[in-house]
């Protein structure tokens, strides 16, 4: 998805550049910016999946998850930074010293296709989008996903579309009605919508960087597996932080029967970890923790506070 996005975005960046210095339209130049950030993130994202694939080492144990986490944030930024800010600067700039038209046709044929490159990655991204998210609405999807390259992808794309459409009627009315200040409002529009994709995904971005909680599905299998074992009482809970969209961090609180000797409770530790790997590889760390129910309880709360949600 990522690939095809950044292929399209690629062609479409050096079409609308050209066709912005022929033209002289700053909705138009907008767009140029647009795509070609646009292509540069979707660089930086395969850059965060490529990081976030390598083995654990000694100075991080835990591996190299959360630097698509990191580049998903700087994504973000770019977008809002150089996206939103060059479109909302050349927007002023042309209302201010308003400049006509020219060769408007070209315009309407480079955004065309672009639309067309445009609505088939959407295609593609609200499909990849639409099967993860099973049956929760678009927003509480959103929020919930750990995998930032399928909604950004996806938003990046739906920003284009919307400005697009924008830059089209800019251009016509500006020519329309021989007003080329429009053309400079149809650029600072550009730039809300920019602006507004930005801050979104920048807050999801770095609400999964500073380390959210596994998918609750995940949670009630593990303490499943667990609570299923011989020797144990009780899955009191689990501690969960996602480090990727395919790496999960699990501390698990597990009460066992009194009875059990060091070497049996190690045995049975041992035996849950195989289990839950092989059911959820993505699982790279699991730590045990002995502990009774009411003292999990009390840890949680000190943790926590009255108001305890799900692990």
């Amino acid at each position: 998805m990522v690939y095809a996005a950044l292929a399209g975005n690629l062609a479409i960046a050096v079409t609308k550049l050209a066709a912005a210095g022929v033209t002289g339209s700053s909705a138009m130049f907008s767009e140029a910016v647009h795509s070609i950030v646009d292509t540069g993130n979707e660089g930086l994202l395969l850059h965060g999946y490529r990081q976030a694939a390598r083995r654990p080492d000694p100075i991080h144990p835990l591996g190299y998850g959360r630097e698509l986490y990191f580049w998903s944030f700087i994504v973000a930024l770019l977008l809002f930074g150089l996206g939103a800010g060059v479109s909302l600067y050349q927007g002023t700039v042309h209302v201010l010293a308003p400049q006509p038209v020219e060769h408007a046709t070209v315009s309407y044929v480079v955004l065309g296709l672009a639309f067309l490159f445009e609505g088939a990655s959407w295609m593609v991204g609200w499909r990849a989008f639409n099967k993860s998210r099973g049956s929760l609405g678009f927003w509480a999807a959103f929020k919930a996903s750990k995998d930032p390259p399928g909604f950004m992808v996806l938003f990046e794309d739906s920003a284009a579309l919307l400005g697009i459409v924008i830059a089209v009627l800019g251009i016509f009315a500006a020519e329309h009605f021989d007003a080329p200040v429009l053309d400079g409002v149809a650029s600072i529009l550009i730039g809300l919508v920019l602006a507004v994709t930005a801050i979104l995904l920048a807050i999801e971005s770095k609400s999964l960087l500073i380390g959210e909680r596994a998918a609750p599905h995940l949670v009630r299998s593990i303490e499943t597996v667990a609570a299923n074992e011989p020797g144990v009482v009780s899955a009191n809970g689990a501690i969960t932080v996602q480090l990727s969209p395919d790496q999960v961090l699990v501390a698990l609180s597990i009460e066992f029967e009194d009875l059990l000797t060091a070497d049996e409770i190690e045995r049975c530790v041992a035996s849950i970890e195989r289990r839950v790997r092989n059911q959820h590889p993505e699982v790279n760390a699991l730590f045990v923790k002995p502990q009774s129910s009411a003292g999990y309880a009390n840890a949680r709360r000190l943790r926590f506070g009255e108001a305890i949600g799900d692990s």
